[in-house]
């Protein structure tokens, strides 16, 4: 069986990394699973892409589709073409996709278009939020998919709501949490630790890389001088996409307490986020490594995908109002922030029923 799997941004490598593991692990045990990996290139800054393949113990792509930077059309237009050809040079069984980015549904449309069937992982999962490019991802791969690995049962009812079929769809845990586990022990201090002097527990992180919330000069102005002059003090360790970098530098925006970075590799960013003591971010997967480690994670969002981080986890949701942020910081360093319950199935194991399950369904 010849599996391709298409990676794309900087998510996608946490989440296929224990999913080749697992896949090299079966092979030598005599199944007859074959992969190719496909990186679109969507991200190609190298330390959102390239230091990841190290980290993680990736191996390095069979080919890179460098279809880089555009308007979200020309992006889908640069990986579909790409991708095509990839699937005509090199015929597949089955295309493995993951989360929710404009490479995951680019290739599952080329996919289904020269009659591969295609496996989602992170299926089902819904924001309701129609102006987030990655929600109209999901909502089009989830439409073509042929397997459904879900992280969570509501996942699972999503898909079933809408007439999928319950044999197609698999309840697993998420592969990201896999990662978390697998690499934990492996987290570094970063040079900034010491040059700023940083210790456990005193200062924050912060990400920040929506559209909503680092597009217009106004909205990341009044997010960084709240932000700034709540936290008491705390150094807030920002490291900063490169989408953000650039209006930052125009708006030579500087507060005394806000030190930013450049974008951090895997075991680093996570060694920061663990011992921080509190994490301010807009991202969905950054509230679920802050959920297993048990670090209050304030999230400048209206809405979540991934809500069983707020329900048990340790995440809330403020978005963008003063009185919510204002609030959540007040929380914080009262001592009363909630304390995390670990996700049904963020185990660990996810890849191992991702496999187990192919292995299952093409009888191998």
């Amino acid at each position: 069986m010849n599996i391709t799997i298409v990676a794309g941004a900087r998510p996608n490598f946490m989440k296929i990394a224990p999913i080749i593991n697992v896949l090299k692990r079966k092979k030598l045990e005599g199944y007859d699973l074959n992969f190719r990996l496909v990186h679109t290139g969507q991200h190609y800054d190298n330390s959102l892409s390239g230091a990841f393949f190290e980290e993680l113990g990736i191996p390095y792509p069979d080919v890179n589709l460098e279809v880089k930077s555009g308007t979200q059309a020309e992006q889908t237009g640069a990986i579909m073409i790409g991708f095509e050809k990839e699937l005509q040079k090199n015929p597949s069984d089955l295309v493995l996709v993951v989360g929710d980015v404009t490479s995951t549904m680019a290739c599952t449309l080329v996919a289904k278009k020269s009659g591969i069937k295609v496996a989602h992982v992170e299926a089902g999962i819904r924001s309701g939020d129609m102006k987030m490019p990655e929600e109209i991802n999901r909502i089009v791969t989830d439409s073509l998919t042929d397997y459904f690995f879900t992280t969570s049962k509501l996942a699972s009812n999503n898909l079933i709501k809408l007439g999928v079929d319950s044999n197609q769809v698999f309840f697993v845990g998420n592969v990201m949490i896999d990662t978390l586990k697998t690499h934990e022990s492996r987290f570094k201090q970063p040079e900034i630790w010491k040059s700023l002097g940083l210790k456990q527990k005193h200062y924050f992180v912060m990400t920040l890389h929506r559209p909503s919330n680092v597009d217009e000069a106004q909205n990341i102005e009044a997010i960084l001088k709240q932000i700034s002059s709540l936290s008491k003090d705390y150094p807030i360790v920002f490291p900063v996409h490169p989408r953000t970098k650039k209006l930052l530098q125009s708006l030579n925006l500087s507060y005394k307490n806000l030190y930013y970075t450049e974008p951090l590799g895997y075991l680093e960013f996570n060694f920061l986020v663990k011992h921080a003591f509190g994490v301010i971010t807009d991202s969905g997967g950054i509230s679920e490594e802050t959920t297993i480690m048990n670090v209050p994670c304030v999230t400048l969002r209206e809405n979540t995908e991934r809500p069983e981080t707020c329900e048990i986890g340790t995440n809330i949701l403020v978005g963008k109002d003063p009185i919510k942020i204002e609030n959540a910081f007040k929380t914080l360093f009262s001592g009363t922030w909630k304390q995390a319950q670990v996700p049904a199935l963020w185990d660990g194991h996810a890849a191992d029923r991702i496999i187990s399950q192919l292995i299952k369904t093409y009888h191998l």
